[in-house]
């Protein structure tokens, strides 16, 4: 785990998570090897109940203020402690449609 990530996780314990995936998915875009700079926050917390899906990253936005800044794209899922438990997982990550500065179009 990189420092950014690490940053990230120690930042998203302050929405207190009663379970936190981070998954850094940098490797499965046209990035440099070692990069963070992609990744997928799973996130269950009692604070979202009643909440809507924009209001929830909202909250996550603005628990992660700055760090954002360090980071291209974070998927976010986000759950009450019910509705995980109803589901128990997050749905996979589409592949990368590409889109890399080094791409020629």
């Amino acid at each position: 785990m990189g420092p950014t990530q690490s940053d990230l996780e120690q930042a998203l314990q302050g929405l207190t998570p009663s379970h936190l995936e981070l998954v850094n998915e940098s490797h499965m875009h046209s990035v440099p090897p070692g990069s963070e700079s992609h990744f997928k926050a799973v996130i269950v917390s009692g604070e979202f109940a009643g909440l809507n899906a924009v209001k929830r990253h909202q909250a996550v936005y603005l628990t992660l203020g700055d760090l954002m800044s360090r980071i291209h794209a974070l998927a976010l899922h986000t759950y009450t402690p019910d509705e995980w438990a109803a589901r128990m997982q997050a749905p996979d990550s589409p592949n990368c449609l590409g889109g890399s500065k080094a791409d020629r179009h």
